[in-house]
C-alpha cells in the first residue's frame, strides 16, 4: 500500500465524520477487511478496532517458525523508524536468509503505521511467549496500538455495548474476568486470528477517554509459544 493511498484514505475518513459525545463512543465496533487500506478505517468516530485480515504466505511461515527455533526467549524493545527499521532488525539477528521476510514483513508494518499517524518513530516490541502477557481484560491509556501474533492464540477483546467497566481492574475484588461481571457470556469474547494486523484504540485517543478498547492476551498451552509483535506512539 502506498504512502499517497494511506494519506487518501485518511482524508476521506477525517472529512466525513464528525465527533461524537462520550456515551456515543461506547457504542463504537469493529471494522475488518481483507486488505490494508481497511487500517485508514481507524479514525472512523464509531470504531475503536480495525482488523486487516490476512493469512501468513509460505516465506514468511518459514521465517517465523525459523525464528522460534533459534531465538526461543526472545524479547527486543527497539524504537525504529521507517528508514532503519530492517537495518536495525537485521543487526539483532544471525544472519539468514530464512528470518529476511519477517524482517521485510515488520519493516513494512512499521512504515505503514507511521505514515498512518504522521510518525517519525515507533516502538517496537517482539517477544515470543509461552504464558499470557496481559491475562486481565483491561484498557491501554495509549492513542493506538498496533498488534499483530505470527504465531500462536491472537489477542482477545470484548465489545463495548455489552461490558461493564466497572468490573475492570482495581474494582474486580481479586475475582477473574468470567467471575466479576465483566463477561456476561463467554461467547461474548471476540479474537483475532494468527496473521491478523490490528489497530486498538487506546483511552489517550482524541474525545474517547471511557472507551479504550477492552482487550487481554490469550492463555498459551502448555509446550506452545507465541510470536507477538506491537507497535506504540513514540514522541519525538
Amino acid at each position: 500500500m502506498s504512502t499517497l493511498a494511506i494519506n487518501n484514505d485518511i482524508n476521506a475518513n477525517t472529512q466525513s465524520h464528525t465527533n461524537h459525545d462520550g456515551s456515543s463512543l461506547l457504542s463504537q465496533g469493529l471494522v475488518e477487511g481483507r486488505t490494508p487500506t481497511v487500517l485508514t478505517d481507524i479514525y472512523q468516530d464509531n470504531t475503536n478496532i480495525v482488523i486487516w485480515q490476512r493469512n501468513l504466505d509460505n516465506k514468511l511461515t518459514i521465517a517465523v517458525n525459523h525464528l522460534l527455533e533459534h531465538n526461543p526467549t526472545l524479547t527486543l524493545l527497539l524504537i525504529v523508524t521507517p528508514e532503519d527499521c530492517f537495518e536495525v532488525l537485521s543487526e539483532k539477528f544471525e544472519k539468514s536468509d530464512a528470518i529476511t521476510a519477517l524482517i521485510n514483513d515488520i519493516t513494512l508494518l512499521v512504515d505503514m503505521f507511521c505514515c498512518l499517524f504522521n510518525l517519525k518513530q515507533a516502538g517496537l516490541r517482539l517477544t515470543i511467549l509461552d504464558r499470557a502477557m496481559c491475562p486481565r481484560f483491561h484498557v491501554d491509556r495509549i492513542p493506538c496500538r498496533l498488534v499483530t501474533t505470527y504465531k500462536g492464540m491472537a489477542t482477545q477483546w470484548l465489545d463495548n455495548n455489552i461490558i461493564d467497566r466497572s468490573k475492570l481492574g482495581a474494582e474486580d475484588q481479586g475475582k477473574t474476568d468470567e467471575q466479576s461481571g465483566l463477561i456476561q457470556d463467554i461467547d461474548d469474547i471476540n479474537q483475532l486470528t494468527q496473521g491478523d494486523i490490528a489497530l486498538l484504540k487506546g483511552e489517550n485517543w482524541d474525545e474517547h477517554e471511557g472507551a479504550g478498547l477492552v482487550h487481554r492476551s490469550p492463555d498459551v498451552s502448555q509446550g506452545e509459544r507465541r510470536l507477538f509483535l506491537t507497535l506504540d506512539f513514540i514522541n519525538d
